[in-house]
């Protein structure tokens, strides 16, 4: 593997990404546990579930009930109460893990550091090494202009490589939009994508899902609530400075390819409404997610340090 590059804090700057920044992630510093979120499933693994039963974790003593193992019957609470009581345990239940990454045009900008579909591409990567780490399976889905890629969930190392390989592909194949460019096809291919997911995703899956989200929330809607009846799901919100923000007071001119733009950022009204727009952009996405069930972070193109997260 060749020699990989990261900027000054260990994340990875740049208008692209490749496979070996992807692949390097996974030896990384990242926090040393995921989030102890109960689990109720069906699939041995690594997360404590409700269900209490024969398993490795101690959860409480009782009396005995009939039916109950007999190898499991503390024999000291028995002695001390003069009543037969029964260990109980607390079985490991896995949560398999989907990452669903956009890599569409509208991801193809960045003012500072990197660009938005960088930053998705690499949370995408910690994400994935994280929820290995800890022995649960992984998989996602990749989201492009036309298309999509699903991986599904699989516990080992060879299958994060594919995973990321794709998303690496689909990041490399962006650029500037051509003339014939039409946001329909990103529409469609985001909604593909997604009913991908939902097919996928029964029930007990970690659902992170990583966009700008700036296609119309109404799209996203149906789909979120409906994985976040028998999952949960992370919404990560990838933004950039300058959509908070217009630049410092000048004279600008912006272009398409096609049409040119000149505007003065100095007037104070403008700049404030550009704000408030973003803010309430937020603020909706903020409450697609006020559910029991799913969960909103953000992160800025701008942001230097990744290792002190966990994601999952």
């Amino acid at each position: 593997m060749r020699r990989v590059r990261f900027g000054n804090h260990g994340v990875i700057p740049g208008a692209y990404v490749d496979i070996d920044q992807l692949l390097a992630l996974r030896h990384l510093p990242s926090p040393a546990t995921l989030s102890k979120a109960n689990v109720v499933g069906h699939r041995a693994g690594n997360k404590l579930s409700n269900i209490k039963g024969r398993g490795v974790d101690f959860a409480e003593v009782r009396a005995y009930q009939p039916g109950d193992d007999i190898r499991s019957i503390d024999w000291r609470v028995t002695a001390r109460k003069n009543k037969p009581h029964t260990k109980v345990f607390r079985e490991e239940r896995e949560r398999p893990t989907l990452v669903v990454v956009d890599q569409s045009q509208s991801m193809f900008f960045g003012s500072k550091l990197r660009l938005k579909s960088v930053a998705a591409a690499e949370v995408a990567a910690r994400c994935a090494w994280q929820t290995l780490a800890v022995g649960d399976r992984v998989g996602g889905v990749v989201i492009g202009n036309k298309d999509q890629r699903l991986h599904r969930p699989f516990r080992t190392s060879k299958s994060v490589a594919r995973f990321l390989n794709d998303i690496a592909q689909y990041n490399l194949a962006l650029h500037r939009p051509a003339l014939h460019h039409k946001d329909a096809h990103h529409s469609e291919s985001l909604n593909q994508g997604m009913l991908q997911v939902r097919r996928l995703t029964n029930s007990n899956y970690r659902i992170i899902i990583i966009s700008d989200f700036s296609s119309s929330l109404e799209k996203w809607t149906e789909h979120l609530h409906q994985l976040a009846r028998r999952n949960q799901v992370v919404v990560i919100h990838i933004h950039d400075p300058i959509e908070e923000h217009l630049p410092p007071a000048n004279d600008y001119v912006v272009t398409d390819g096609t049409n040119r733009l000149q505007f003065f950022t100095g007037d104070k009204t403008l700049r404030q409404r550009y704000q408030t727009r973003f803010r309430q952009h937020c603020q909706a996405i903020q409450e697609l997610c006020a559910h029991d069930s799913m969960r909103y972070l953000n992160i800025s193109t701008s942001d230097d340090t990744l290792d002190s997260l966990a994601w999952t």
